[in-house]
């Protein structure tokens, strides 16, 4: 709960940095957080390589762990189907756009706003952006509640790359490639689950 608190911390300070512009634009335009993000990676790889049994242990995992992706998918659809349900001014289709975005909120956003209009793509930025947060901050408890496939889950699309320090950190590294592969997979999906819906 501690790093969770301590993320949460960070990325009120980088909001608040942010809107005060004591960062330069040209940092904001993805250069820091690139470089951030390629160091965290560069540290699970340092992890994972020291790590000689996680290979070994993904061939010796359940096969059943490699539907993941697709329980993944699914799951998040059918809750997209059911709130869409309490948003009678947006169709299901729409509310399934919105939900193919997987936490990937770059991609996604770009293609609803192109295909549905700013109003809607703003809503996938940010409900994409709230699905990577909410698993930064609570997966350690997801992993403690619901297993630990619960974070890798939650993560989506990001769970290869931005959610993969905390999740390698709550569920332990033996499911880092699980990690790597599901979101692999979830991330793959995207640009054709959200045209499909768009387009219905």
């Amino acid at each position: 709960m501690k790093n969770s608190l301590v993320i949460l911390l960070f990325f009120i300070a980088g909001t608040a940095a942010g809107i005060s512009g004591v960062i330069p634009e040209g940092l904001i335009g993805g250069g820091a957080s690139h470089c951030a993000l390629y160091a965290l990676m560069f540290c699970v790889g340092i992890s994972l390589g020291n790590d000689t049994t996680v290979l070994r242990d993904l061939r010796s995992m359940d096969p059943r762990f490699l539907l993941l992706p697709l329980m993944t998918i699914i799951g998040t659809l059918a809750g997209c189907g059911i709130i869409s349900i309490c948003l009678p001014s947006r169709s299901v289709f729409d509310c399934l756009a919105v939900g193919s975005g997987f936490g990937y909120y770059s991609l996604s956003s770009i293609f609803i706003n192109e295909y549905k209009g700013t109003e809607l793509g703003t809503v996938a930025l940010l409900a994409n952006i709230m699905r990577e947060i909410i698993t930064l901050l609570a997966a350690p408890l997801m992993a403690r509640w619901f297993g630990k496939l619960a974070p890798i889950s939650a993560g989506g699309a990001t769970s290869m790359d931005t959610t993969l320090p905390i999740i390698a950190r709550s569920c332990g590294d033996d499911f880092v490639i699980l990690s790597i592969f599901h979101g692999f997979m979830v991330d793959f999906s995207v640009p054709f689950l959200v045209t499909l819906f768009c387009n219905l």
